[in-house]
């Protein structure tokens, strides 16, 4: 056999090897794509803020099959504390099948995972190893609007902000609220304010106050984009002047 021949054969085992650690990888890759989409944080807010610790709300989406579902957010109280682990309840079923969940937890330190137990089986969503925080107000959720510091001012009105996906360029976002029980409704659409480190975009609008308490106020978040519409209604109950940070 000549030199040239064992090199070439060499060169194709070695070619070969190298093809099926590509198919390893792929089918690697593949299995955990199709596992974290079993479970992703939907959505996340602060909800009440004092002497430095803050009570974090956090939805999660699940898209699974299995029949008893159990889900935790896995955080810790302080840096370098124990990482602990809160069960969240069932909030409602989505129109397309999948389940949303809402924990809601106190610390110093705002870094934490979502934990899904499915019929066994442990399954993690901890944004690719990087652990979510309270910056990452969206994680599967189109658009959801964002609590806010003092939203009702009964001199001033009501702020709203948006926090949504882009989609693309041309969108359109407005508000529909009321102040009598949606016996009458009105629209106004918000105004681009900025874009986010993660590339989501939050979008803004004030209202008027007319007299309306922050109970009678109240209000869901149209989202147009690419010949679809998504809405932010607080999972059908809607929102009002009341959803803000508390202090």
């Amino acid at each position: 056999m000549t030199k040239t021949s064992k090199t070439t054969k060499i060169a194709a085992m070695m070619l070969t090897i190298a093809m099926l650690l590509g198919m390893l990888c792929i089918v690697g890759a593949t299995n955990a794509s199709a596992a974290t989409d079993r479970v992703k944080l939907y959505s996340s807010a602060k909800y009440f803020v004092k002497y430095g610790f803050t009570t974090s709300e956090v939805y999660v989406r699940t898209q699974d099959n299995a029949q008893n579902q159990q889900v935790f957010v896995h955080y810790r109280y302080l840096n370098d504390a124990n990482w602990l682990d809160t069960e969240a309840t069932y909030v409602t079923t989505m129109d397309d099948g999948s389940k949303i969940w809402r924990a809601t937890f106190s610390s110093l330190d705002t870094r934490y995972a979502i934990k899904y137990v499915a019929d066994g089986e442990e399954i993690w969503d901890n944004n690719n190893g990087n652990d979510y925080t309270l910056n990452d107000v969206l994680g599967a959720a189109p658009i959801v609007s964002e609590r806010l510091f003092y939203q009702y001012n009964g001199l001033y009105g009501f702020k709203i902000n948006a926090v949504l996906q882009n989609y693309a360029y041309q969108k359109n976002v407005f508000v529909r609220y009321t102040t009598d029980g949606w016996k009458s409704y009105q629209d106004k659409a918000l105004t681009y304010d900025k874009t986010n480190a993660n590339g989501t975009e939050t979008w803004t609008v004030n209202i008027s106050n007319n007299n309306a308490s922050a109970t009678d106020f109240q209000y869901a978040i149209c989202y147009q984009v690419n010949g679809t519409e998504f809405w932010a209604n607080n999972f059908g109950k809607n929102y009002d002047g009341n959803y803000h940070i508390y202090q």
